[in-house]
């Protein structure tokens, strides 16, 4: 009983920085709910064009009014001269909130042991306390996809906003379970493997692909036939899938692989988005011929192969999109999804143009996760996610003045701020004992 008592005491000491940093100048830094009025901004809706001179209601979590002139009745105003008003940005695929320090195993969460797990859900894997959530938000980045990996079958993915005490009041309303396309090429320079060995590999692990979907097909009429079975998490899962309950998010990067990916999916007649697709510049008329939408990036990374050019990553969501197929960018990342913005200026800078890559981390993955109609753009009825800046998101010398996140107004604070508040000021009087 001492020991427990020692034990309460001292977490409870423990907590008392964080209670005390959540109080400054006698204003809590939390995310607060009301009723807020943002006056006279140039409003980028994405959808319904540039309104100059335009003021959003929000309250009730939702973006109530989009207009001019509007009351402020019992709204707290918050002037916007000068000041652009966005949707929130949406990264289509990360491990945010599964992860908290990369080099840490024991931080480590988006990963489950075995080959075949899509009943491992990242939903609940999440950790809102994550401080890389922090630091994300106040970059304008306000939802996110995070996807298990790890295996043929991860597990599966969830929307997220970035603000809630729990997963469950983060959750988005979209999942999909995820499926890492067996690679019929090299894992790498370093792969000493006999060409043999490679086609023999690539040919077993699709061989292992179609077994496990004949399972789950034959879970599925089993349970629907009314038959008595043993509870099988895995089947269950991926059954889903099939019947079109959840999609399916196909991993694939290598152009082959994608070619192989659209030729596995056909006539299984199921939901399909394809993720990473790195060399998706090589073969994109067959995927816009497929109509697969994608989410691909990172865009800031290295060629697939040393014969490509340097500029293959940055251009290749822009080549896609010429050929018509529905893009959305992600970075693939845990500790940096704050940069999501950049990623997309790069894109829009090597081909996919300004207004194609907004879209692409507003409204295109709000439509390819089927809930165009709550986020991705600022239109009355949608969600109060909106980020007012002081000019385009994607300039670096941009600054995100306001993030509201479900009609709640974040704090513009996280942990690289307090720490760069903390010792820019360092005092002078301070000495070594």
């Amino acid at each position: 009983m001492n020991r427990m008592y020692k034990t309460f005491c001292a977490l409870l000491f423990a907590l008392l920085p964080v209670v005390a940093m959540a109080q400054i100048d006698g204003e809590f830094v939390k995310p607060r709910n009301g009723k807020f009025l943002l006056k006279n901004a140039t409003v980028v809706t994405v959808t319904k064009g540039t309104l100059a001179n335009t003021s959003v209601l929000l309250e009730n979590g939702k973006i109530s009014k989009v207009g001019t002139n509007l009351s402020s009745d019992g709204a707290e105003v918050i002037d916007c001269t000068g000041l652009f008003i966005y949707p929130g940005i949406i990264d289509g695929g990360t491990r945010l909130g599964l992860v908290e320090v990369s080099s840490v195993p024991e931080t480590v969460d988006y990963a489950d042991v075995g080959n075949v797990t899509p009943n491992m859900q990242a939903l609940t894997t999440v950790n809102p306390n994550s401080e890389a959530i922090g630091v994300t938000r106040v970059s304008g980045v306000t939802t996110v996809l995070t996807v298990p990996s790890g295996g043929l079958f991860p597990g599966t993915a969830a929307l997220i906003n970035l603000n809630g005490y729990t997963p469950d009041q983060m959750y988005g309303g979209f999942k999909a379970v995820a499926m890492i396309f067996p690679s019929s090429g090299r894992r790498g320079r370093f792969d000493r493997r006999s060409d043999e060995d490679v086609k023999k590999d690539g040919e077993k692990a699709l061989k292992e692909a179609n077994d496990i979907w004949d399972n789950a097909k034959s879970y599925l009429e089993l349970k629907k036939s009314g038959a008595e079975l043993t509870y099988f998490p895995e089947m269950e899962e991926l059954s889903k899938v099939i019947s079109g309950e959840l999609p399916l998010l196909i991993e694939v990067n290598a152009a082959s692989d994608i070619q192989q990916a659209i030729k596995w999916v056909e006539g299984k007649n199921i939901k399909v988005i394809l993720t990473g697709v790195a060399e998706g510049w090589r073969v994109a008329d067959e995927i816009a011929k497929a109509k697969i939408p994608v989410v691909t990036g990172p865009v800031q990374d290295l060629p697939t192969r040393s014969s490509d050019r340097y500029d293959a990553p940055y251009a290749n969501a822009g080549l896609l999109a010429k050929a018509g197929v529905k893009v959305a960018l992600r970075t693939d990342d845990e500790e940096n999804v704050r940069n999501l913005p950049f990623h997309a200026a790069f894109a829009a800078a090597y081909g996919l143009g300004k207004e194609e890559a907004l879209k692409a981390v507003t409204i295109n993955p709000a439509e390819i996760f089927g809930v165009a109609d709550q986020y991705g753009s600022v239109e009355a009825g949608k969600r109060a996610n909106l980020i007012v800046s002081t000019g385009d998101p994607f300039e670096t010398r941009s600054q995100i003045i306001h993030v509201f996140i479900n009609g709640y107004r974040i704090p513009m604070s996280n942990r690289h701020i307090r720490l760069y508040q903390e010792f820019l000021e360092r005092s002078p009087g301070l000495k070594a004992n």
